[in-house]
């Protein structure tokens, strides 16, 4: 691996961002490092295990949908969205020089990395990092944390935060500003105001995920991409290669803060973790939300609707009408939504209209069922006796 070279301030993959602090809404790309070896799995291709249907890799694809471009660093194979494939060189070189190759790709002022083995990772808890980091600083954003000067991480506590609970506790040996955080650095850079998190205006390098124990999660962050290049530039420079370097020396050289979520932070390394994300996916609370994503992604759609309303359909119809007419009825009221344009909207307005029907049609097996006019039904006339004289 040669030394890391930005392509100039050009605003293209590679180059520096020229436009200063991003805005609110600045995009982001998406950088996902499937490359590793899976030692604990056996040499197992760990990306392609499938949790709930989907591949490990799929799953994470999901969660980054919205990214304006996702690089996936690995051997390329079939995915269920669209990617760009990059490769570190030399294959196997690790998880900076992994990074630096897809790096190479993208071209957002935000960049979020990922590893491959998150299953439960969700596009919720991307947004809460990408937000986390547009607003510069933690100081009003409830659950974040950063390193404080002596050596323990503050957590910025918002309304209804619960106190005595799990914290965050920071490394030490992966701190931005702890002892020794820098020198294995040489040439980092230490006096710019605009990107230390201990002077006015404060510009933050990048959010991570913490696990349940406080473990930092740098595969689970988003980050600036001109920090990054910058940091990168200066390790490639100090050790000649990026190959074999431990993703800390570059987390050390960052000002970060951490936000938990110990759910979406879950990876799979082991056989074990595998069964208990399994597991876990078909308890009575997650089934449901599990399969339509998994349906979803095999069929190729973003879509976001009411489950509920289709749940409420799917109980009127089998109640007022006929059990087998659930799953028929739902089926309908997906394809004339889509021949009205699709979109939440048209399967809401469809949905309404076959629940309306399957009442109408309930009331009138009841006893008191009145006629279209809403008038109550006539009672029966009886039969008029017979006038005329008998004949015998």
């Amino acid at each position: 691996m040669t030394a890391y070279e930005p392509e100039g301030a050009t605003g293209r993959p590679g180059g520096a961002d020229p436009r200063g602090t991003p805005g609110a809404d600045a995009g982001y790309d998406a950088v996902v490092l499937a490359g590793g070896a899976a030692r604990r799995l056996g040499g197992e291709d760990k990306p392609g295990v499938r949790v709930g249907g989907r591949t490990l890799l799929d799953r994470v694809l999901a969660a980054c949908a919205d990214a304006t471009r996702t690089v996936v660093v690995a051997r390329p194979r079939p995915t269920a969205r669209p990617v760009e494939w990059a490769r570190e060189d030399p294959p196997g070189g690790g998880p900076l020089a992994a990074l630096d190759a897809g790096l190479r790709h993208t071209g957002e002022p935000y960049v979020l990395v990922l590893s491959a083995d998150l299953p439960f990772l969700e596009e919720k808890t991307v947004r809460r990092l990408l937000d986390t980091l547009r607003a510069g600083t933690p100081h009003e954003i409830p659950g974040a944390s950063r390193p404080a000067r002596d050596g323990h991480a503050t957590r910025i506590e918002g309304p209804g935060a619960r106190h005595g609970g799990h914290g965050i506790r920071a490394d030490p040996g992966i701190r931005a500003d702890g002892p020794g955080a820098r020198a294995e650095v040489p040439g980092a850079r230490h006096d710019d105001p605009g990107s230390r998190a201990d002077g006015p205006g404060t510009r933050l390098d990048g959010v991570l995920l913490t696990d349940p124990d406080g473990r930092d999660q740098p595969r689970v962050a988003v980050y600036r991409a001109d920090a990054l290049r910058r940091e990168l530039g200066v390790l490639a420079a100090a050790h000649g290669s990026l190959s074999g370097l431990p993703l800390r020396r570059l987390v050390a050289a960052l000002d970060l803060t951490r936000i938990t979520d110990p759910v979406a932070s879950f990876d799979c390394d082991t056989w074990d973790d595998i069964a208990a994300a399994r597991a876990r996916i078909r308890e009575h609370g997650h089934v449901l939300d599990e399969w339509i994503s998994a349906v979803k992604d095999e069929l190729g759609i973003d879509l976001d609707v009411d489950t509920g309303v289709l749940l409420d359909l799917a109980r009127d119809a089998a109640h007022g009408v006929a059990r087998l007419t659930a799953p028929l009825t739902t089926f309908l009221v997906g394809y004339a939504a889509a021949r009205a344009g699709g979109g939440p909207e048209a399967v809401a307005e469809a949905a309404r209209k076959a629940a309306a029907l399957a009442l109408r049609w309930a009331d009138e097996d009841t006893p008191d069922a009145r006629p279209d006019n809403g008038s109550p039904a006539a009672p029966a006339t009886p039969a008029a006796p017979a006038t005329e004289p008998d004949a015998g």
